[in-house]
């Protein structure tokens, strides 16, 4: 059953790409699980996230039918194309906050600061994190958003990593939950990210950590707060077959322009041995004199054919079992409905 966007404002990439629906029936409302992305992330990724979304959580509905209305927390730094975007294809965050969801999934964005309580986002983000705890039935945050949401509600704080956490990650199920019940007892996640949440930290503030690698630490780990289910991933199960390569190329990028001082890692089990060789050979060529035109030397095309999707069903997994919890609450919720007197 197709993901309809609430409220007819549909981005042109999901319209094209997808044929997303604009909106839901009037007249069977009800029937839909009302979920809130809020979508965080920059502007060059701005599009990119609303697809991967849109995709995953296509790919776990099968016959539940989802609507998805789209949001962003103001203060983010944003340019005139960015804003643009926001104005046309999302809702004020206002209206979230005077509203109620079934689920809400709120994405990261690129830290700009040691401190996330110094971002200039930080007073709207944390009241989005209170409003989702009696507001939803499940609230998911992502990267980032993981990082702030238990840094406000428990004073957790990250920590920097000696180098950025990237690419595939092999993980291990360590805990039974609804989340992970059934399927492989192992699960492959995307990794992006230069800063860490610790699982002892997690463990003494009441947080379940579910999955764990020995090479990435905690990835997904849960929490109830008041009437919500926090689902929390360090890693990025929506990623797009595609897009590690995009990051690992912008990375050379700001490379080859001198706004950093070393070359990028390559992303960890994400590459075959034809393209870890490609990518090699390019490394040691635009090392020896950095310049940017060196950057359409870049062996993207004949990487591109060589990649292969190793996480998507694992996140489709986690994500259908997600919907049927938003399923089972809503059902509880509307009969609890029904059972209360009525006053005369």
């Amino acid at each position: 059953m197709p993901i309809v966007i609430d409220g007819g404002r549909v981005p042109k990439l999901l319209a094209l790409k997808w044929r997303a629906r604009p909106e839901r029936p009037a007249s069977k409302q009800t029937d839909y699980i009302r979920i809130a992305l809020i979508n965080n992330m920059p502007d060059s990724a701005l599009e990119d996230t609303e697809i991967q979304f849109y995709e995953l959580l296509d790919a776990a509905a099968g016959d539940i039918p989802i609507s998805l209305k789209l949001f962003s927390l103001p203060e983010l730094p944003r340019s005139d194309v960015g804003q643009r975007h926001l104005n046309n294809f999302y809702f004020d965050i206002n209206e979230l906050l005077n509203g109620r969801f079934d689920g809400v999934i709120m994405t990261g964005t690129e830290p700009r600061q040691p401190n996330l309580r110094d971002e200039p986002y930080w007073p709207a983000l944390t009241k989005v994190l209170d409003w989702a705890e009696t507001n939803t039935a499940s609230t998911v945050l992502s990267c980032l958003a993981a990082h702030a949401g238990v840094l406000h509600s428990d004073g957790i704080p990250r920590h920097r990593l000696g180098d950025k956490q990237f690419g595939v990650f092999e993980y291990k199920k360590v805990r039974d939950h609804a989340l992970t019940a059934g399927g492989e007892n192992a699960m492959r996640i995307p990794h992006s990210r230069w800063n860490e949440v610790r699982a002892d930290a997690l463990d003494s503030c009441g947080y379940e950590a579910l999955v764990q690698s020995e090479q990435a630490g905690v990835d997904l780990f849960v929490k109830k707060k008041r009437e919500s289910l926090f689902v929390h991933f360090q890693g990025h199960p929506e990623y797009g077959t595609r897009t590690l390569l995009k990051e690992y190329r912008r990375d050379i990028k700001r490379f080859l322009r001198g706004e950093r001082e070393t070359y990028p890692n390559m992303p960890r089990g994400y590459f075959d041995a034809t393209a870890t060789k490609l990518l090699s050979d390019f490394m040691d060529k635009v090392t020896a004199n950095p310049r940017e035109e060196l950057l359409t030397e870049f062996p993207e095309t004949a990487v591109t054919s060589r990649l292969q999707e190793t996480w998507q069903a694992s996140a489709a997994s986690v994500y259908r079992k997600w919907l049927q919890y938003l399923i089972s609450r809503k059902a509880e919720t509307s009969s609890l409905s029904s059972m209360t007197p009525v006053v005369r």
